[in-house]
């Protein structure tokens, strides 16, 4: 099992080095067969205001799937021990929804593709849009094609509100994410030759407009 560390605002030293491998791979000891690598993320805010501020994130590729987790607390190693704790817990679930799940092609009935009734077109009225100055983080990652229901699964696993997947009936990318009322939607690119139902008649959704989503991480 591959192991890789990384610090923001934090040099990593060999105890800590130490500290993670022991406590990550006891986490991962029973999944060792299904887990190909193992990304750990140390970091601690500079800010003062921000508390708790020490924090660790784990990411598990694992056949192909995401399994992630993040816990923060105002000591380093105490928030390794609790990464290690969840990632454990999120491993174990992993394992069980493989054994029992049953993808079906009617998968629909837990899915809800947006439809829009209109097109906003004036998203921000009359407030200043702002960005920020910079890029703070950028991600990378392999986007093998899966299913709707496959994607899903992975949004479970990875713990946001979102995932964005390449779709393997459409061959596009696609987002689903997790209501606010309860359910998942899902977010489609216009003019990928679908139509609302008064086009070809396949009951598709066109989503080429923003979407609020509510979101508490910073994937």
């Amino acid at each position: 099992m591959k192991l890789v560390i990384h610090g923001k605002n934090i040099e990593i030293t060999d105890a800590i080095r130490e500290y993670v491998h022991q406590k990550i791979e006891k986490a991962a000891s029973h999944f060792q067969h299904i887990t190909n690598e193992v990304d750990v993320h140390l970091s601690v805010a500079r800010n003062p205001r921000v508390t708790p501020n020490q924090t660790a994130e784990v990411t598990i590729y694992a056949n192909g799937n995401v399994i992630r987790a993040e816990e923060s607390s105002e000591s380093l190693y105490a928030s390794i021990d609790l990464v290690a704790n969840k990632i454990a817990r999120q491993l174990r679930k992993y394992k069980e929804r493989r054994r029992d799940l049953t993808i079906h092609a009617d998968d629909k009935n837990i899915i809800e593709e947006v439809v829009p009734d209109s097109l906003v077109t004036d998203l921000i009225g009359d407030r200043t849009p702002e960005l920020p100055e910079e890029v703070v983080r950028t991600k990378y990652f392999a986007m093998p094609p899966m299913t709707t229901s496959q994607a899903l699964e992975q949004l479970r696993m990875v713990g946001h509100d979102f995932y964005m997947f390449h779709n393997s009936e459409t061959n596009e990318i696609n987002v689903i994410y997790e209501r606010n009322h309860g359910g998942y939607g899902v977010i489609l690119p216009r003019n990928n030759g679908y139509s609302n139902g008064n086009g070809n008649g396949n009951g598709k959704a066109q989503g080429n407009f923003t979407m609020p989503v509510k979101t508490n991480s910073n994937y």
